[in-house]
C-alpha cells in the first residue's frame, strides 16, 4: 500500500523521525509501523542529486528482504524531549495558524525552536550531517555501494575503499546496528549519532568478507552549508537582504572574482534593511569589510551562524558604480 503524506498535521513525530528540510522522503514500513529502510537525502547540492528511480528500487528490495526475515518488526518510537509534543499542531506556535492550515515540513523545526524558549543554541542546526563530511562518496542507484573513499577522510582512517558495500551502522556503543541501504538510511545514521561521539561502529563487505571498523569523529564533523534549508529562514537575527547572485561576467564588470559574494537586493526591501539605508538595486558584496565567497543563500546563512540580535553590523554595498559601507542592527524580526 502506498500512502503519501502532504500536511504534517496528525504526523507521529516519534515515528516519522527524518529532515524535515527535505521536499521529499520515503518509508519503508509494516502495518505495525516498523521501518525497514528509507530513501531520500541530501546535502548542499542538487535536491535531487542523490535519487535516482534505480537507487529507490534498490531500497524497496532491500527493504522488502529485510520484511521477509521479520514481517512483524514492531515500531520503534524515538523518544522525545519532555518541552516537545509528539504531534506538530500541539506546538504553541502551530497553534497561531490559522484552523486547517497546512503545516509544512520544514515548519516541524521552526517549532521546535521556539519551543526551547530562550534555550535554543546554533549548534542545534547540524542535522543530517551528509556522508561526505567524512569522505564516504556513495553511489547514487546503489547507496550502500561506496563509489569513493577522499584520501584522509576519518572513512579513509578508518579503512574503507571504493566499491565497499556498508552492511550496518551503530551510532553509539549501547545502540543496535541500523541497516544501510540508501544515503537516507546513512545520513540518518550519521543524525542519531551524538555530537560528542568519538567514533562510529560500522560494518562493510569486500570480496566477500563482513570487515569491522571504527570511523574516527572530529569535532565539527557534524557542521555543514544549512544555506539549502528552508527552515534557515526562521533563525535569527535576520539579514533581510536577498536577491539573485550576479552572473561571473556581471561580477567580472565590478572587479570581483567568480566566486566571491555579490547579490542585487530585490525591490522589496524589508523593513530593517530600509531603515538603515539599504535600496532596491544595491550589490551586496560583503559584511564588516569582509571578502566573502558564497552565494545569497550562504550569506543569510552565515549572518544567523555568525552574530546574534542587536548585533550593529556594516553592509559592503556597491551603489551606481560606487562602493558605500550601510550600518545595520540586526533584528530577530522584519
Amino acid at each position: 500500500m502506498l500512502v503519501r503524506i502532504t500536511n504534517m498535521r496528525g504526523v507521529d513525530l516519534r515515528l516519522f523521525d527524518f529532515d524535515y528540510d527535505l521536499t521529499w522522503a520515503a518509508f519503508f514500513m509494516n502495518a505495525q509501523g516498523g521501518i525497514y529502510g528509507r530513501y531520500g537525502g541530501r546535502n548542499e547540492g542538487e535536491a535531487e542529486a542523490h535519487l535516482s528511480l534505480a537507487g529507490l528500487k534498490y531500497a524497496m528490495q532491500r527493504a522488502l528482504e529485510a520484511h521477509r526475515r521479520h514481517p512483524r518488526r514492531p515500531a520503534e518510537l524515538v523518544p522525545l524531549p519532555s518541552h516537545e509534543p509528539d504531534r506538530p499542531e500541539q506546538f504553541r506556535a502551530a497553534q497561531r495558524l490559522k484552523q486547517g492550515d497546512c503545516i509544512h515540513c520544514h515548519q516541524v523545526y521552526d517549532f521546535r525552536r521556539e519551543a526551547f524558549e530562550g534555550d535554543w543554541r546554533k549548534e542545534r542546526v547540524w542535522v543530517y550531517p551528509p556522508p561526505e563530511n567524512l569522505g564516504l562518496i556513495m553511489e547514487v542507484d546503489q547507496g550502500d555501494l561506496v563509489e569513493q573513499v577522499v584520501p584522509g577522510s576519518p572513512a579513509a582512517e578508518a579503512g574503507l575503499q571504493s566499491q565497499d558495500r556498508l552492511l550496518w551502522v551503530k551510532p553509539d556503543e549501547g545502540a543496535e546496528p541500523m541497516s544501510i541501504a540508501s544515503y537516507a538510511d546513512l545520513q540518518y545514521a550519521l543524525h542519531r549519532t551524538p555530537a560528542d561521539a568519538q567514533h562510529m561502529l560500522l560494518a562493510w563487505q569486500r570480496d566477500g568478507r563482513e570487515l569491522q571498523g571504527k570511523l574516527p569523529l572530529k569535532e565539527g564533523w557534524r557542521k555543514s552549508d544549512i544555506s539549502w534549508r528552508g527552515s534557515m529562514w526562521g533563525i535569527a537575527p535576520r539579514a533581510s537582504v536577498w536577491g539573485p547572485d550576479l552572473s561571473a561576467e556581471q561580477k567580472a564588470t565590478l572587479g570581483l572574482a567568480p566566486s566571491r559574494l555579490a547579490f542585487r537586493q530585490g525591490d522589496y526591501v524589508p523593513p530593517q534593511a530600509a531603515a538603515a539605508g539599504v535600496r532596491a538595486g544595491d550589490i551586496v558584496v560583503g559584511i564588516n569589510g569582509l571578502e566573502l565567497e558564497m552565494t545569497m543563500l550562504q550569506f543569510n546563512a552565515y549572518i544567523r551562524l555568525n552574530y546574534e540580535v542587536g548585533d550593529t553590523v556594516t553592509l559592503n554595498v556597491i551603489r551606481d558604480g560606487k562602493r558605500l559601507d550601510v550600518p545595520m542592527k540586526l533584528q530577530a524580526h522584519d
